[in-house]
């Protein structure tokens, strides 16, 4: 029976390890725009006109996707504790055998909402960013056929 219960425990542990890397990702990427909030403050007082105007935008870029980042890290880690409580229902109804089969579902079905939901945090916060870094198009150079 325990056999049985690591089996069905493997889906659940499979979603858990994905969670990790993908938190692994956003811890990453909350540090760098960390760094460049810094680095961005640092050149705030020192800045005056459209400079000015250009840093306090970027800051302001740098909050949201600061924002964001935490959201999507708090519903990963919900998520990965729902997974957590999943494999725990499976194997205290695998030694019980008392019916938990519905919280388990429930438990489970939780932490992949969380999960849809942090990747989609995720996905505005790349869109922030990228929408950020537009080159200008004085660099392209696109008259030139290279």
């Amino acid at each position: 029976m325990i056999a049985q219960t690591i089996q069905l425990a493997l889906a659940p542990v499979f979603a858990l390890v994905a969670i990790g890397n993908i938190l692994n990702l956003l811890s990453t990427r909350l540090g760098r725009v960390v760094d460049r909030s810094r680095a961005l403050q640092d050149r705030y007082a020192n800045t005056v006109g459209i400079e000015h105007d250009i840093v306090v935008r970027e800051i302001r870029l740098i909050d949201r996707r600061i924002k964001l980042i935490g959201r999507a890290v708090l519903f990963l880690v919900l998520a990965g504790l729902s997974i957590g409580l999943t494999v725990a229902l499976l194997f205290i109804q695998g030694v019980t055998h008392v019916a938990l089969q519905h919280f388990a579902a429930a438990s489970f079905t939780l932490a992949i909402t969380l999960l849809m939901g942090g990747l989609v945090l995720f996905l505005i916060e790349t869109r922030a960013a990228s929408a950020a870094l537009q080159i200008p198009e004085e660099y392209l150079e696109r008259d030139r056929s290279i």
